[in-house]
């Protein structure tokens, strides 16, 4: 079985997440997405509260499981037994910071690959930051996240439709 780790914040997770997630797991036989819990970060929805939404979303793909995680991402791929990391990239301004990444967690765990992957090109513009402020100020999101993300979203910010 070959296992490779998506991790991220999902704050909350967007359609764009979903499509690498699916393409993802056509390449390996199981993924694992692993929402980070790192307290330092400030995000609008907790752990759990990303984690479930993650969970609903992902339900019904095969080979597909989540999980919560902190710590070093490289300490955390090794643990599970992971052959890769799967990172999204949506525009060149994604790469530097990506790649850099990738070489240190390379360093860390020796062994662990970094595999990049693109989203369609209608998710290409996707972000949670830009989901959020949509959201915030009222805006339709339905289209670019899950039913339940639309959902909290809209719960979180008061819209009432």
């Amino acid at each position: 079985m070959r296992k490779a780790i998506y991790a991220g914040t999902f704050d909350p997770i967007t359609n764009g997440h979903l499509d690498l997630i699916q393409r993802a797991a056509d390449l390996f036989d199981e993924i694992l997405v692993a929402v980070s819990s790192r307290p330092n970060k400030a995000t609008l929805f907790s752990a759990s509260d990303r984690l479930k939404m993650v969970q609903e979303s992902i339900r019904g793909l095969k080979g597909v499981k989540a999980k919560l995680f902190s710590g070093l991402l490289a300490d955390f791929v090794s643990k599970t037994k992971a052959v890769a990391i799967i990172r999204g990239l949506r525009a060149v301004s994604d790469f530097e910071y990506e790649f850099q990444m990738a070489l240190m967690n390379r360093k860390l765990a020796p062994g662990i690959e970094t595999v990049f992957l693109m989203p369609s090109e209608k998710y290409t513009y996707l972000s949670s930051t830009l989901i959020k402020e949509i959201a915030r100020n009222k805006g339709e999101i339905s289209r670019f996240v899950p039913e339940i993300v639309a959902t909290k979203l809209k719960k979180k910010f008061g819209v009432k439709r």
